[in-house]
């Protein structure tokens, strides 16, 4: 597909709104650009400038036997909220009265709406009430629009269609497009996510493939006469060109883009409706700004692997005396087996601090440390980095102290700090590389290094050894170390704690852990991004996911920020997290909802990466009835749905021979779900699990394992007489093995309280995920498997 945008004279449009004081486009110069961008067919249009009356020559150029009015002033946008638009037959006497009244009565209705919806409030009007806010609006006002009456082949729910591109900090520009209308807000909210609106990074997202994405919307069956008793009403090729082209604008004019004469802030049509095949802006508004280029410094993000694999260390803020923060990461240090004689602490008046040389200044360091821990007050901390980068003393720097950026006040030392890092960026090799401030460190097995000032009598230690086959990466120290409390045998090889990213960003981090071949999995949690640093982030998604490493991400912050001071409905209906969650998914991370999913997610990604996931279809067992129905009840969720699997003629066959031999044909059907009945034992269960997996119908499977059924073996030694969990014969063997030589999912569920946590540790040792709710297994299990689907396509 080839697109004729005329980028000159769309950048005409914005100069000459520039040269008039202005930073947004009125209707009918918006209008303009869609017709100079390759895909749209405008309305025609004539400007009454305000003083003036249409004449019979101005309606006789608009065709058509009615005609729209609208009013034009660069302050009011949500025009049919304020009477800014009326529909009336063309006659020259009704056109010239309508004009009148909406002049006199579109400013006291917008102060009246204003007053009742202070967010909408523009700059230029904030502070302003009744009189004093009407009287402004009026004087804002430029004239009234004549439009073209463009009546819809449909007036059926989601016939109107919304297609914007919008500047964001995090992920540049945006393309979002869905069920259009004055409405468009409610039905963000009342649908299902991903349902009404979708989003995606222009950079990261072509015509086709976002088609892709909308095809999944209802706004999609509506257009498309897929909906009962609707007819199509636009082409696939139609919408593709349509979306094609806002994405080449929005890469066009981006401020990733160095040569842009401009910068689109946001451009939305909403909506466009539907005549004869026609795509027909209804409505449009565009605002823009002049390139700042500050594109963010480049980092040696090489010297990562400095900050994650030290060959020496030196730190300073250690306490001879007492136990603060510096004092613990140097005992952690050295219990994690990092040879002291590399360990140097900074600090005047003192020889030795357990065992560990002390030097009185940063000049008296005897070698370049690869990394330099700062466990300092925030105060010092600005001295300090000029005095690292001069004396040129570090090659990575840990900054511990908050109070950079994250607490009010703080703001003007993490700008001087930053100043100070990026001056060192653009000189030589790059200067050092920064992690934190406000950070809680680091843990890095394959480079013997703890730096976490957490005392380690505090996070228990798993009991077997771990498989260490992820990074976990947080901007919360804290929600690192109560995942790995919770769960310690799922630790990762890496753990870090990026804190406020005054320099090392997620971004980097990911783009460094993807190339390291023993991590399987990488797992991200954020509450914030630095400028462009999103789209940095799903770039080297992308590029993990390629290289066959799992990604899970969650973001905390829902609040809808957008929604506040826009011009166009766009933040409403796609706010920072839903463009967030969107980007992320998009790029092939699998976007957890709550902490307890995140757990789960995890969990799997890291006992299920070397199992192959073929569809998704579901085998699930149970003893117990209600876990059997409950399973079958959580197949599907807003983002992920399995299905029920139909067992092979020889899968059934097999399990009516497995229950008749156990005695138990008299109770128990072949089914799915299947309830065993909880006079199953622990060889029928296992054995069941591993027949279904077998069967070429069934792509995974979840077993409840009955632990309080006396027929089963779910006790420690010792607790009741007969019974041993380590049995030969006992479940937690039994189905260790059998999952050992599958190459399918196989999870466990144990629905009973702490008396059963042995036999949980003792499956997940062995690799078989196990839950304690048979709804979060399958839940858990659909979601995963529909990710691992989703990245195979990506991959290919």
């Amino acid at each position: 597909m080839t697109l004729q945008i005329h980028f000159d004279r769309i950048t005409d449009c914005f100069q000459k709104a520039l040269e008039d004081g202005r930073n947004a486009l009125y209707e009918h110069e918006t209008y303009a650009l869609l017709k100079n961008s390759g895909a749209e067919t405008p309305p025609m249009t004539r400007l009454i400038p305000k003083g003036d009356v249409p004449s019979q020559a101005d309606l006789d150029a608009i065709p058509g036997e009615k005609i729209v009015l609208k009013i034009v002033s660069p302050t009011i946008f949500h025009k049919t909220d304020v009477g800014g638009v009326k529909v009336l037959e063309k006659d020259l006497n009704k056109t010239r009265s309508a004009c009148r009244r909406m002049l006199d009565d579109v400013p006291a209705k917008y102060a009246d709406w204003i007053g009742k919806n202070p967010q909408f409030a523009p700059e230029a009007h904030q502070g302003l009430m009744d009189e004093d806010l009407a009287r402004a609006a009026s004087a804002d006002i430029v004239g009234v629009l004549l439009c073209q009456f463009m009546p819809p082949d449909s007036q059926a729910f989601g016939n109107e269609l919304l297609v914007s591109i919008r500047r964001t900090q995090e992920f540049g520009m945006v393309i979002t497009a869905g069920l259009g209308g004055t409405d468009t807000e409610i039905y963000a909210q009342r649908f299902r996510k991903g349902q009404a609106v979708v989003s995606a990074s222009t950079e990261m997202a072509g015509g086709e493939s976002f088609f892709n994405l909308f095809r999944q919307t209802i706004a999609y069956k509506k257009l498309a006469g897929v909906s009962r008793g609707q007819e199509r009403i636009v082409s696939d090729g139609q919408l593709i060109e349509c979306f094609s082209s806002f994405i080449l604008m929005g890469n066009y004019y981006s401020p990733n883009n160095p040569d842009a004469p401009f910068v689109i802030e946001e451009l939305e049509v909403n909506p466009f409706a539907f005549t004869d095949y026609l795509m027909t802006p209804l409505d449009g508004i565009c605002r823009f700004s002049l390139p700042e280029n500050n594109l963010p410094v480049p980092r040696p993000v090489g010297k990562i692997h400095n900050l994650l694999h030290p060959k020496n260390i030196a730190i300073i803020g250690v306490s001879s005396t007492g136990e603060n923060f510096g004092r613990i990461i140097l005992r952690n240090i050295i219990a994690c087996g990092f040879n002291k004689d590399d360990i140097v602490i900074v600090k005047p008046n003192c020889d030795a601090i357990d065992g560990v040389k002390c030097v009185p200044t940063l000049e008296a360091m005897e070698q370049k440390a690869d990394l330099f821990i700062m466990a300092v007050g925030a105060e010092q901390v600005p001295d300090l980095i000029k005095r690292i980068i001069e004396f040129d003393c570090a090659q990575s720097v840990m900054l511990i102290p908050g109070g950079l950026g994250e607490k009010q006040g703080s703001e003007q030392r993490a700008q001087e700090v930053g100043e100070k890092i990026n001056a060192a960026h653009m000189q030589g090799d790059g200067g050092p590389v920064f992690l934190g401030g406000n950070c809680m460190g680091l843990v890095s097995y394959p480079g013997t290094c703890d730096t976490f000032f957490i005392p380690r009598e505090k996070l228990e230690k798993p009991k077997s050894q771990p498989l260490r086959n992820a990074a976990l990466i947080s901007q919360s120290g804290a929600f690192i170390i109560t995942r790995l409390s919770k769960q310690p045998l799922l630790e990762p090889a890496y753990m870090v704690s990026i804190g406020n990213q005054n320099d090392l960003t997620a971004g980097d981090m990911v783009r460094y852990m993807k190339d390291l071949e023993h991590v399987r999995v990488i797992a991200v949690y954020m509450e914030g991004f630095n400028e462009l640093d999103g789209l940095a982030l799903c770039r080297a998604i992308r590029d993990a996911v390629q290289q066959g490493k799992d990604v899970l991400f969650y973001k905390a912050g829902r609040t809808p920020e957008g929604k506040i001071a826009t011009s166009g409905h766009t933040a409403s209906v796609a706010g920072d997290y839903m463009v967030c969650e969107s980007c992320v998914h998009q790029a092939g991370a699998m976007v957890a909802d709550n902490f307890s999913q995140f757990e789960n997610l995890f969990k799997l990604a890291v006992l299920l990466c070397d199992k192959k996931v073929h569809g998704n279809r579901l085998a699930a067992v149970s003893g117990a009835g209600f876990e059997a129905v409950g399973m079958a009840d959580s197949i599907q969720g807003d983002d992920y749905a399995m299905k029920m699997a139909q067992f092979e003629d020889s899968t059934i066959q097999s399990l009516e021979k497995l229950i008749k031999d156990n005695g138990l044909d008299a109770l128990v059907d072949v089914k799915n779900p299947m309830d065993i009945n909880p006079a199953a034992n622990d060889r029928l269960h296992a054995e069941t699990a591993r027949i279904l997996a077998e069967d070429d119908n069934v792509d995974g499977v979840v077993v409840g394992l009955d632990p309080l059924s006396p027929a089963m073996q779910t006790l420690p030694a010792g607790l009741r007489d007969g019974e041993s969990l380590a049995s030969p014969q006992g479940v937690a063997t039994l189905l260790s093995e059998a999952a050992k030589s599958l190459e399918k999912p196989v999870l466990g569920v144990i629905d009973g309280g702490g008396l059963f946590d042995p036999m949980a540790q003792k499956l997940e040792e062995n690799g078989v995920p196990v839950f304690r709710s048979a709804d979060a297994a399958v839940a858990a299990l659909a979601k995963y498997m529909n990710y691992r689907l989703r990245v195979d396509k990506l991959k290919s």
